[in-house]
């Protein structure tokens, strides 16, 4: 594995976020396309090869970043990078020329001919939507001085698919949500997030499931809207899923309190005793453990501890850490999570 790649993998935030009890993270998201060349769907080998050339041009003048060409990366490394929700899913599956554009320390990832030539994100831990934003700000703003972005008076910033016309920009706010998932009120509270332009997906964002009742708040609408708009109605959104959200545990605690504490007690005793567990009961697991930290039932635990277990614990991360071992990998992933809580 190379320097910089072990970089970005081995990073940990040294702290939590704000609201960090129900906010895990947040991202802010832009997508951005050259001007100079077509959409990632109708360019060759030799245009991708020009627009990651094009790229790190404008990027070293930007500032210091590691690269990362996905070229020679194995799976685990590519893996281990989604897992970290530095890339997408389907910036590892494409067999294209791509490039990974990195600074962990401030938590931005540029994946370089994705769905767009561009997808530049920032991702912060807690409710910091604004923090993520000026991250990302930051970087498209360098960047544009040394590229022709394409850009349409009328209609924004241009991209592949038309739902990200406008500002290209996707907030999102991962939340942790058992009790509201619990009581069965995520459905509604799904159902009604259209309403106000927002939408709810999984873990890893759009097409994904959701795991340890981790969900992912984001704006739709990106057309006819500015960035800080698409802040400002985000923002109240997520501060009453997260006011329902503890409004659901205190009420849990007391309608069910010592079931409530049988149950995170037991996670955290099966987290800390286990022989084998596999990637889909650490979910559980975390959830529930997360959960009890939250509500002061679990002391020897922190949320960054458990955070950055999302990560580590997941397969890919697992196989580089153990030498690519994945015969006994839920073995393997019962003892690293006993060695970090």
């Amino acid at each position: 594995m190379n320097s910089e790649l072990e970089k970005i993998l081995n990073f940990e935030n040294p702290e939590p976020g704000p609201e960090c009890d129900v906010a895990v993270s947040s991202r802010v998201r832009l997508a951005r396309n050259l001007g100079d060349f077509p959409f990632p769907g109708r360019l060759n080998r030799a245009g991708r090869k020009k627009v990651i050339d094009a790229v790190n041009a404008a990027a070293n003048a930007a500032g210091k970043y590691s690269f990362i060409d996905f070229s020679p990366l194995s799976a685990d490394e590519a893996g281990a990078l989604m897992e970290r929700r530095a890339v997408s899913l389907d910036f590892v599956k494409s067999p294209e020329e791509k490039e990974l554009v990195a600074d962990a320390e401030n938590g931005l990832y540029v994946m370089v001919n994705e769905e767009d030539h561009l997808r530049i994100q920032s991702i912060k831990p807690g409710f910091a939507i604004y923090e993520a934003y000026g991250e990302a700000g930051r970087f498209d703003d360098l960047a544009n001085e040394g590229l022709d972005y394409a850009y349409d008076e009328d209609f924004g910033y241009l991209t592949q698919c038309p739902t990200n016309l406008g500002t290209g920009m996707r907030v999102s706010v991962m939340l942790h949500l058992p009790a509201l998932t619990m009581s069965r009120k995520i459905q509604k509270i799904m159902a009604d997030l259209p309403k106000v332009g927002a939408t709810m997906r999984g873990f890893y964002g759009e097409g994904t499931e959701v795991g340890g009742d981790l969900y992912q708040i984001s704006n739709n609408i990106t057309l006819g809207i500015s960035e800080e708009q698409t802040l400002d109605k985000i923002k109240p959104v997520a501060d009453r899923i997260i006011e329902l959200e503890r409004a659901g545990r205190s009420e849990l605690l007391k309608r069910s309190g010592d079931m409530m504490a049988d149950k995170i007690k037991r996670a955290y005793g099966t987290m800390k005793n286990a022989h084998m567990v596999s990637s889909s009961e650490f979910l559980s697991l975390y959830s529930m453990v997360r959960l009890g930290i939250s509500c002061d039932i679990i002391k020897n635990a922190g949320y960054g501890t458990m955070d950055a277990l999302l990560a580590k614990a997941m397969p890919s991360s697992l196989s580089l850490h153990f030498a690519g071992s994945e015969a006994n990998r839920d073995i393997l992933r019962a003892g690293y999570i006993q060695s970090k809580i």
